[in-house]
């Protein structure tokens, strides 16, 4: 059986390990990013932490998973926020040129999103779309055991998605972006203005409030799954998915809220499409597992 390396890059802390292509992590190592230092401190970090990978040289590839949009077939980041100096920085050339092997990098949502449709919640399907409902709202498709980056490395990118154009616009996304009206932020955000005379610290505070029959908890409920149904139909129009496989903090509420979302999207699709798979993500470590599991992906 094949191994192979995977790095979670995020802007404070850096995980690598090597993975099997079961998805059974063999071993990790982890450490600080260096992420606001720039790639001349953060690359040489990550080539030592693989060179203490037991055997990596036997590995059969890298992968590594990044928080940005991503031009893979350049191998570099389109937008580095949370990376200072890595727009357009040659990612894949530098680890390639020390490594000697294939290396590939994606998205971090698109990759957790990789790991879950091959050895996680959709193992078996060919077309699963990986959802967070977390702080934001992510998404990842996955056709055939590949993840769709899409031309610029937006793919999947369904925070941006209007459900209403009638809402006010919130930040830089549009008026009306799932994000804004459905993620964990949104959801605190709206029952703090409307139900003031509750502690409100997540979104579980409000799924719980609604099923102690708080008539205000309940009204935000109702329009929180709508919006989510609403940006299921959506993207399940484009693409028709096996499953919905979902994670993210949110999904902690997921007897609370989750049932409404399915019975309110079977509404809103085709008869031939309700009876599309609504799955909890199953993995620990989707990023890291997600990150080895690229240059499997692209075998073949």
């Amino acid at each position: 059986m094949e191994e192979y390396i995977g790095i979670d890059l995020g802007g404070t802390n850096v995980r690598v390990s090597k993975v099997n292509e079961a998805g059974v992590i063999l071993q990790t190592v982890k450490g600080p990013s260096y992420g606001t230092e720039g790639p001349e401190i953060v690359m040489p970090n990550i080539i030592e932490m693989i060179k203490k990978i037991d055997n990596y040289q036997k590995c059969a590839g890298i992968g590594m998973g990044v928080p940005g949009p991503v031009d893979t077939a350049r191998g570099i980041m389109c937008l580095s926020s949370n990376l200072y100096g890595f727009t357009g920085y040659p990612i894949v050339q530098h680890l390639q040129e020390n490594f000697h092997m294939p290396v590939y990098l994606d998205n971090d949502a698109n990759v957790a999103g990789l790991a879950e449709a091959l050895v996680g919640a959709g193992k078996g399907m060919n077309i699963v779309y990986y959802v967070t409902i977390s702080t934001g709202i992510g998404g990842a498709l996955i056709a055939n055991g590949r993840v769709v980056s899409g031309k610029n490395g937006f793919a999947g990118e369904i925070g941006n998605i209007v459900i209403d154009r009638n809402r006010p616009k919130i930040n830089h996304l549009n008026a009306g972006a799932s994000e804004c009206e459905a993620s964990g932020t949104a959801i605190v955000r709206k029952a703090r203005e409307r139900l003031p005379y509750a502690t409100i610290n997540h979104a579980g505070d409000v799924f719980a409030l609604a099923s102690n029959n708080d008539q205000n908890a309940i009204a935000l409920v109702d329009e929180i799954t709508t919006d989510l149904a609403y940006l299921f139909s959506i993207v399940a129009h484009v693409c028709d998915p096996f499953a919905f496989v979902i994670g993210g903090g949110v999904m902690k509420s997921k007897d609370l809220f989750l049932p409404l979302v399915v019975e309110k999207y079977k509404n809103l699709v085709h008869e031939g499409m309700r009876n599309t798979l609504f799955l909890e993500a199953q993995l620990d470590e989707p990023g890291v597992i997600g990150a080895a599991m690229l240059p499997l992906s692209m075998k073949g």
